[in-house]
């Protein structure tokens, strides 16, 4: 019979699961995913939303006309936005600049007010997102911040909903739940659950960003949304959010942006599930999981939230190909192979600093200085801040213009283009212009190396 609900609020949860039975072809484990962008807001965070809330009235903490706040990558703004204009609250919703436009546009139509702010900046500076919305709920008379990577009630949510369902469900078979890890609140609740329910008998897995600091990596920008744990060079304190219990997690899988994303991409045309990026670090981990164990075991992955949300990025051929991630057809591969190699400096160089690091290149050939912290796992696009020629600085050096202990910052121009590897050399040269000296050429969202002009003209 199909379910009748006194208000939306009470279908969120109760999500099924279905087999990987295409992508988990040839692997022994059964792999099932338990399909959260079913949720009646399309995400996990539904679940988490409505726990919050729920605690914050039986506490005292939400009064009536009050007004919710939250910062938010998109999935819990649109949680809290179901959630509170239901139950008559005002809803801000500060907005990551580096979430999916789609999001933007679904909080706004559910009747939340959309403030956005930058991630891309130190923790401590004021103009990051947590601090806009802590301002606004200094400011807003009966505000109230959800804070979901602090509140106890984001993972409280899975320990009371996802992880009994998902014991009911497999009917207590369950022996691996594969999840990414965000806030942290869904693999602790869940995971938590499952092990008292297992008699530890569970193991837990969070499926992470490569770079992400959370599974051992340099923190650097990552392409998969809502899921963790950036780390801005500049910031002072790395705080890792109270909600998120490290001691539930056993092992991470730590999957590169484009096997993410192209595992997103393989579960809409192979499996019908048209899913966001995150799934597909989630289900990316998971078959890496069952590959290593036998059909005694049963492997639960959780997709977090839908890809209608994503078709802008993830599920646009255009956005893939723009920032490296997919090769098809005719590409700059093959100039690629033949250019120079790339010369990083830090944004607090000295122009002598950088002359030397142009000098260090074999042959000399490096045509461009990028500016911004050199990781481990390469510079960012995002992170790029300014270009400056071998000429500009030998010129500027030679004049007096210049000392060589000056910051580089005074001499920097304005960052090169961007291509990414999978589009043409036309559409290269459509981004050079009249005056460009070169284009940067992105793997993965990465600057792999510098075109200069004369080899695409």
């Amino acid at each position: 019979m199909t379910a009748v609900h006194e208000s939306v609020l009470d279908a969120i949860g109760g999500t099924p699961l279905f087999r990987l039975a295409r992508l988990g072809a040839g692997i022994a484990a059964p792999v099932y995913a338990k399909a959260e962008f079913l949720s009646i807001g399309g995400s996990v965070k539904d679940r988490a939303a409505l726990s919050m809330v729920l605690a914050a009235e039986r506490d005292g903490l939400l009064a009536p006309g009050g007004t919710i706040i939250e910062a938010t990558s998109g999935n819990t703004g649109i949680g809290l936005a179901i959630v509170g204009r239901r139950r008559g609250y005002r809803v801000i919703a500060g907005v990551s600049d580096k979430a999916a436009p789609e999001k933007s546009d679904i909080l706004r139509a559910y009747g939340a007010e959309v403030v956005p702010a930058t991630t891309s900046v130190p923790r401590e500076d004021p103009r990051h997102l947590f601090n806009v919305v802590r301002r606004l709920a200094e400011e807003i008379p009966g505000a109230w911040l959800a804070n979901q990577y602090d509140n106890p009630a984001n993972p409280d949510a899975h320990v009371r909903t996802t992880g009994p369902e998902i014991w009911e469900q497999t009917g207590g078979r369950v022996t691996h739940f594969v999840a990414g890890v965000g806030t942290g609140g869904t693999v602790t609740g869940t995971g938590g659950y499952l092990k008292q329910a297992s008699g530890g008998g569970v193991c837990v897995v969070g499926a992470d960003p490569e770079s992400s600091s959370y599974g051992g990596g340099d923190g650097s920008p990552w392409f998969v949304e809502s899921i963790g744990h950036f780390l801005h060079p500049g910031t002072v304190e790395d705080r890792w959010p109270q909600a998120y219990r490290s001691e539930v997690v056993d092992s991470f899988e730590r999957i590169p942006d484009r096997e993410s994303l192209l595992t997103a991409r393989r579960l809409a045309r192979e499996e019908g599930i048209l899913a966001g990026p995150s799934s597909g670090t989630a289900v990316a981990a998971a078959l890496r999981v069952a590959r290593r164990l036998g059909p005694q075991d049963l492997v639960v992955v959780l997709l977090p939230d839908s890809g209608r949300s994503y078709l802008s990025k993830v599920h646009s051929d255009a956005w893939m190909r723009e920032w490296g991630f997919l090769e098809e057809g005719a590409t700059l591969r093959p100039l690629l192979d033949t250019a120079g190699p790339l010369v990083a400096v830090e944004a607090g160089a000295t122009t002598g600093e950088a002359v030397e690091a142009l000098r260090a290149v074999p042959g000399g050939v490096a045509p461009v200085v990028l500016a911004r912290a050199a990781r481990p796992f390469g510079v960012s696009a995002t992170e790029v801040v300014g270009s400056v020629s071998r000429e500009v600085l030998v010129a500027a050096l030679a004049d007096g213009g210049a000392k060589s202990g000056d910051p580089l910052g005074a001499l920097l121009g304005p960052a090169l283009p961007a291509v990414g590897v999978g589009q043409s050399a036309a559409e290269a040269r459509a981004a050079l212009g009249r005056s460009q000296p070169g284009v940067l050429v992105l793997v993965d969202g990465r600057v792999a190396g510098v075109l200069p002009r004369a080899a695409l003209v």
